[in-house]
C-alpha cells in the first residue's frame, strides 16, 4: 500500500483526497493555510452528505472516512513518509516547474511525484528535477470522487515503474486509469472534449442552430451513447462502411480553426466566464446554478452505481 499526500485543498485537491479516503486509503492533505483547510474539510462533508443521501455510503461511514485525512499547512509535514505525491496547485507551468523542483529536493528517490495538471505537459514540469523518471501526470476528471477516468500521461523521461506504479495506486482508489503513451497537449480526453467544443462554436457562428438546440444535440443523441461506448466501438457497431463513407466527405468540411470563435472570444474578453461570474453563453443566478449543479450530480452518481455494481458483479 502506498502511502499518499496531496499537496493543494481547492476542489480537485480535496477531492482526490476524499476518493482515496473512500477507498480506505490514509492521506495526507496539504492546504496554504488554516481557512483553505477550512474550506476543504467544508467541501468534503458536503460532498459525503451527497454520497449518504444517494445510498453509496452510512451515516457512520461518513467519520470513519474524515478520520482518514489527515489536513496540514505544512509541506514539509504532509510528505513525510510519504511515497507516492500528487499535487493539486493553480494550473501555473512556471509555478509547478518550482514546486516539482522543491519536492524533488525534499522526498526521498524513491518517492513517486505526480501532477493533475489537466493539460500541461509533464516532460515541461519536470524540466529541472533531478529524477524526473519518478515524475508522471496523474489527471483526475471533476468531479475527481465521482468520475472514474484518471488519466496517466508519462513525460520524455519517465519510466515505465512509475507508470505501473501509478495505474496499480489508482485502481486501489477505485478509479479507471489509462496510460497516455506520449507527451501530448491536452491528453486524450480533453482533445476529445475541445474538438466537439470547437465545432459546437462553428456550427453556432455559422448560425446553423442556437445554442440551446446544439447543446441539445449533444445531450439527447449522442450524448446518450457515450456512456456506453466509445468512438471506436460507436463506430463499430454502426457500420465502419458508413463511418468510413461520411468521414470521406464531412471531415473536410469540419472547422480547422485555431483558436476561439467571436461568440467564445466575445464573452471571454468581456469578463463573462460562466457560472462563476453569473453569465457565459448562459444566465447563471444561484439557483440555476444549484439546480444544474445537483442534476449533473445526480446522474453521475447514477453512472457510479453501475460502475460499482458491475465491479461486485465481477468479484
Amino acid at each position: 500500500m502506498e502511502n499518499l499526500a496531496v499537496l493543494g485543498a481547492g476542489l480537485m485537491g480535496h477531492s482526490i483526497a476524499l476518493t482515496a479516503a473512500w477507498a480506505g486509503i490514509d492521506v495526507a492533505l496539504q492546504g496554504v493555510d488554516d481557512a483553505d483547510i477550512g474550506r476543504a474539510e467544508q467541501g468534503i462533508r458536503e460532498k459525503l452528505a451527497v454520497l449518504q443521501e444517494h445510498g453509496l455510503i452510512r451515516e457512520q461511514e461518513i467519520e470513519q472516512i474524515c478520520g482518514r485525512i489527515h489536513t496540514t499547512v505544512s509541506i514539509e509535514e504532509a510528505i513525510r513518509g510519504a511515497t507516492f505525491v500528487i499535487e493539486a496547485i493553480p494550473e501555473q507551468l512556471e509555478l509547478k516547474i518550482a514546486f516539482f523542483r522543491r519536492l524533488d529536493e525534499l522526498c526521498a528517490p524513491e518517492v513517486l511525484l505526480a501532477s493533475n495538471t489537466s493539460g500541461l505537459s509533464p516532460t515541461a514540469i519536470a524540466s529541472q528535477m533531478k529524477r524526473p523518471q519518478r515524475m508522471v501526470v496523474t489527471h483526475f476528471w471533476n468531479p475527481a470522487h465521482l468520475i472514474p477516468l484518471v488519466e496517466v500521461v508519462r513525460g520524455e523521461q519517465t519510466d515505465d515503474p512509475t507508470v505501473k506504479r501509478a495505474l496499480d495506486f489508482l485502481k486501489m482508489m477505485n478509479k479507471r486509469p489509462i496510460e497516455v503513451k506520449k507527451d501530448i497537449l491536452g491528453s486524450v480526453g480533453n482533445r476529445i472534449q475541445y474538438a466537439i467544443f470547437r465545432e459546437a462554436q462553428y456550427i453556432l457562428e455559422q448560425g446553423v442552430a442556437s445554442m440551446e438546440d446544439i447543446d441539445a444535440a449533444v445531450t439527447y443523441s449522442l450524448g446518450r451513447r457515450l456512456p456506453v461506448t466509445g468512438p471506436f466501438m460507436t463506430a463499430d457497431m454502426g457500420g465502419l462502411d458508413v463511418f468510413h463513407s461520411i468521414s470521406s466527405y464531412l471531415f473536410a468540411d469540419l472547422s480547422k480553426a485555431d483558436g476561439s470563435y467571436e461568440p467564445m472570444s466575445r464573452l471571454a474578453e468581456s469578463g463573462n466566464y460562466g457560472l462563476k461570474t453569473g453569465k457565459g453563453f448562459y444566465d447563471w443566478d444561484q439557483q440555476t446554478s444549484q439546480a444544474m449543479n445537483k442534476r449533473r450530480e445526480k446522474e453521475l452518481i447514477h453512472f457510479l452505481k453501475q460502475d460499482l455494481a458491475g465491479e461486485s458483479e465481477q468479484d
